[in-house]
């Protein structure tokens, strides 16, 4: 019962880093642009009640963000797996496949990009939610700017989604099992 450490043992723990990292700041994104958007919706509310449904897209907006870092976060826990070496050398399960350091940093930078877009589009959908719909209480046809403005907040994050999945999905190529 002798193992080697090869370095491969600690690749659980990148993987899950990832998973982690893509959750956590896609939520702080989200909780964020909820927060400020929200304040900028109660402050407008108070001048003109009649708006507030109207101006509640950017908090529904900024909430997509963490469901970004969930799915991000599904998608990795869901590709780590750790295999003891004396799982493998007894024979208890021969075609298990090994996780590598190359699929946790795989994972690890695909929760990063996720995370990391879904916190700078919640910043920024925050800024412009809270100014956005006091502009909008004053002058209603700054309403349409401001939608397409939180459109492209939101396609950073998307942008991130995207490159999360691709980095994601390039975990388990390292070598031939």
């Amino acid at each position: 019962m002798s193992s080697t450490f090869s370095g491969d043992e600690t690749a659980p723990f990148f993987g899950f880093l990832g998973a982690a990292a893509a959750l956590v700041f896609s939520c702080m994104g989200a909780a964020y642009g909820t927060a400020k958007s929200g304040v900028g919706v109660a402050s407008m509310g108070v001048m003109r009640p009649e708006l507030v449904m109207k101006s509640i897209v950017p908090v529904v907006m900024a909430g997509v963000l963490g469901i970004y870092g969930l799915i991000i976060a599904v998608i990795i826990s869901t590709g780590v797996f750790m295999i003891i070496a004396v799982i493998i050398s007894t024979g208890i399960n021969p075609k298990a496949k090994s996780y590598y350091l190359f699929d946790g940093y795989a994972h690890l930078s695909s929760g990063l990009a996720c995370g990391l877009a879904g916190l700078a589009a919640g910043m920024a959908i925050g800024i412009v939610g809270d100014a956005g719909v006091r502009a909008n209480a004053q002058q209603p046809k700054l309403f349409v700017g401001m939608i397409l403005i939180l459109i492209f907040a939101e396609a950073l994050a998307l942008y991130g989604l995207i490159v999360g999945i691709i980095l994601s999905s390039r975990a388990g190529q390292s070598r031939a099992d």
